[in-house]
């Protein structure tokens, strides 16, 4: 399998704070990778590393083979397309002309749209699902519908590579299903390989691929989601306990928060969880 993105001692620091240490791994071609850890383990800052947002790193970052460096601004907008956990939701403009804005970085002689940028536009949204939205203004949509729109923003760039920062957060759990489905779609469908961070580990653990754990901007593991999601390794990460057993809908790990009340009350429950975590 093809090499989407690779990242090779990759390090990163504000002021006199490090926040990426030295970090290596490749993402496949056609992957459904979701990146985990606390907060302030330099998620956000690596994605928008690999998004090409934020410059004056270390290491060697290449998209699809090539230093990202060598890429224009337009040309690695062909092959990424960077959906932000902060989305405006402000903005007077309608669904379609917000998809729209996605073939910016195909569009011709003077931004002018031509027929088969509305088109593809038109594609997005429907595999979006809003073309029902596709009149209303994008400040008259909920968290839910706004997040599917700039989903479909991004789909309409036709990248190789979609990246979002936490897509799922403050979602309902309907809303957080139905976008995790679509990614997962566009991944079978469109063959576009997914990066994405999320703080939700049963969502990483039921549709990723490879995850990466991170602590502290260092890999703490990567792998499947059988062989990073355990006991040990989350209770690493987290620094509290998570019981890790199987799913009874299917064949994917699950990972159940433990109170501090239930092991307090029995100090034996400690060893319990880790004999069937196992």
């Amino acid at each position: 399998m093809d090499t989407a993105i690779s990242i090779k001692n990759l390090g990163y620091s504000y002021s006199d704070s490090s926040i990426l240490k030295g970090l290596s791994f490749n993402i496949k071609t056609g992957e459904f990778f979701v990146i985990l850890g606390p907060n302030g383990s330099g998620k956000t800052t690596l994605m928008k590393i690999a998004a090409g947002i934020i410059k004056g790193y270390k290491g060697k970052l290449n998209i699809l083979g090539q230093p990202i460096d060598s890429y224009t601004k337009r040309n690695l907008a062909k092959k990424i397309a960077f959906v932000p956990q902060m989305i405006p939701t402000d903005s007077p403009f309608t669904v379609s002309e917000v998809v729209l804005m996605g073939r910016s970085p195909h569009s011709g002689f003077l931004g002018f749209s031509r027929q088969k940028d509305v088109e593809t536009a038109m594609e997005a949204i429907s595999f979006a699902g809003v073309e029902h939205l596709a009149h209303r203004r994008i400040n008259q949509l909920s968290g839910g519908e706004s997040q599917r729109v700039f989903i479909a923003k991004a789909i309409c760039q036709e990248p190789e590579i979609i990246l979002l920062d936490e897509p799922t957060a403050s979602l309902d759990l309907a809303h957080q299903i139905k976008t995790m489905d679509l990614m997962e779609q566009l991944k079978n469908e469109k063959k576009m390989t997914i990066v994405m961070i999320s703080h939700d580990i049963n969502l990483a653990a039921m549709y990723g691929t490879c995850i990466l754990l991170l602590k502290n901007g260092k890999i703490i593991s990567l792998g499947s989601p059988e062989d990073v999601l355990t006991f040990d390794t989350l209770e690493k990460a987290y620094g509290c306990k998570l019981l890790v057993d199987k799913s009874p809908v299917g064949l994917f790990t699950r990972i159940t928060p433990v109170p501090q009340r239930y092991l307090e009350e029995d100090k034996q429950k400690n060893m319990l969880l880790r004999n069937f975590s196992k």
